[in-house]
């Protein structure tokens, strides 16, 4: 009775709904090129720096009050001005080459971004809250974030397809404006009771207010930050995510530089050869990290402590993002791109660890909000460190750059390591 209710779940619309959802939203054709799209465009790597600053802070400013909104408004309802916010940037993106409107883009789908997370989560589970299918939840949420790692996957395969024809990197912003109109009207098709609808002005006035519910989060999460016996916890677990995040799309030009060393594909130009190497490799890539999320464990086990785990992760992905700098500094690309991968796959190591750490030694009553903190302090490390990366690369070249930065964050070690004999 059981497995047959389970194969029933699995065949509903709604379910199939879902999936299309995580399938769709991860068809970003620009991700794997969104170095390159803003070189073509003609912008220093300083300039993109302060471009990626604006979309975090941006980001991270809606997302505080974008739960409220959500729960006040309806999820639903969030959701289409999330994807909305999407398609508006992708267009500018597209159309524009100045800079001021490239910052407006990147407002906007920091916007999108912050509305859509977590929010699309919460209609899952009010779906299966209305169905009494929680007992199923993990396999529900295994089952629809596999075709958002197929969506991930599939786009840097088409990426190569879209240069390949279009003949520029910036196409692939109106293309992925085309599976984003379409999640948008699959979130449109959602049932009614998935947007928690409530009667608004009745909701606000049932919590005092939308500005006092805003009043009280911020209060709320200002109260966490300020708790200083968790910092080094923290800041141990932001520090690395902070560094992955402001360096990993570096990679784009760093397989450039190798497409330009290997002779293979002679008879095309060097921007088809560029795409094809970045797009088999992203794809690739999100098979290893994959594989290196779902075996964390086994990296976990071959220490005496969860805490000495963590930092040697920390200790391994920095090395190996250093020596990809020197590397390419002194013209082996495809060392260095060998080595910039552990980047990748220690960030995929390292995040199912540190959580399992913050859940051990954090009390459950901050939990959410603790977790918040190593988030909002993530986002902090990247303001400040992306334009620093730009300003070091443009100054000494890409290899340089990316070394100086690791040492950086290796100096950072004493503050970020947990493990206390």
């Amino acid at each position: 009775m059981k497995n047959g209710q389970e194969r029933r779940v699995f065949r509903t619309f709604q379910y199939f709904k879902f999936c299309a959802y995580g399938f769709l939203k991860n068809l970003r054709f620009f991700d794997a090129f969104i170095i390159l799209i803003l070189r073509e465009v003609g912008f220093s790597y300083f300039q993109i720096g302060t471009l990626y600053s604006i979309r975090e802070i941006s980001k991270n400013l809606f997302e505080i009050p974008s739960g409220i909104v959500a729960d006040s408004y309806g999820r639903k309802n969030a959701m289409v001005f999330s994807f909305s916010s999407y398609l508006i940037s992708f267009l500018i993106f597209y159309f524009s080459t100045s800079y001021p409107l490239f910052a407006l883009a990147m407002i906007l789908f920091g916007m999108g971004e912050a509305f859509r997370s977590g929010t699309h989560k919460a209609m899952i589970l009010s779906y299966l809250e209305r169905n009494n299918l929680l007992h199923l939840k993990t396999q529900f949420y295994g089952r629809t974030r596999s075709w958002s790692q197929m969506g991930s996957a599939l786009s840097s395969l088409l990426a190569i397809g879209i240069i390949l024809w279009g003949k520029q990197y910036r196409l692939l912003f109106l293309i992925s404006a085309l599976p984003y109109f379409l999640d948008l009207l699959n979130l449109i098709s959602y049932p009614s009771y998935l947007n928690r609808s409530v009667n608004a002005q009745t909701h606000l006035q049932k919590e005092g207010g939308l500005l006092r519910r805003l009043s009280e989060v911020l209060k709320s999460y200002f109260k966490q930050f300020a708790k200083l016996e968790y910092w080094r916890q923290f800041f141990s677990a932001a520090s690395y995510g902070g560094f992955f995040k402001a360096l990993k799309d570096y990679f784009q030009p760093m397989l450039k530089a190798l497409a330009m060393q290997l002779p293979i594909f002679l008879f095309l130009s060097q921007k088809d050869r560029t795409s094809i190497l970045v797009g088999l490799t992203y794809f690739l890539l999100y098979l290893l990290t994959s594989y290196s999320s779902r075996n964390a464990y086994r990296f976990e086990s071959r220490f005496k402590n969860l805490a000495k785990a963590i930092d040697v992760a920390y200790l391994i992905g920095i090395v190996l993002t250093l020596f990809a700098g020197i590397a390419l500094s002194v013209g082996w690309a495809l060392l260095a791109a060998f080595l910039f991968v552990g980047l990748y796959l220690v960030r995929n190591i390292r995040r199912p660890l540190i959580v399992s750490y913050l859940s051990e030694t954090l009390p459950s009553d901050i939990m959410a909000s603790g977790l918040s903190t190593m988030s909002q302090l993530e986002t902090l490390i990247v303001v400040v460190i992306s334009p620093v990366i730009g300003w070091l690369v443009d100054w000494l070249g890409l290899g340089w750059g990316i070394g100086l930065i690791s040492v950086l964050f290796l100096a950072f070690y004493p503050v970020a390591r947990l493990h206390r004999k």
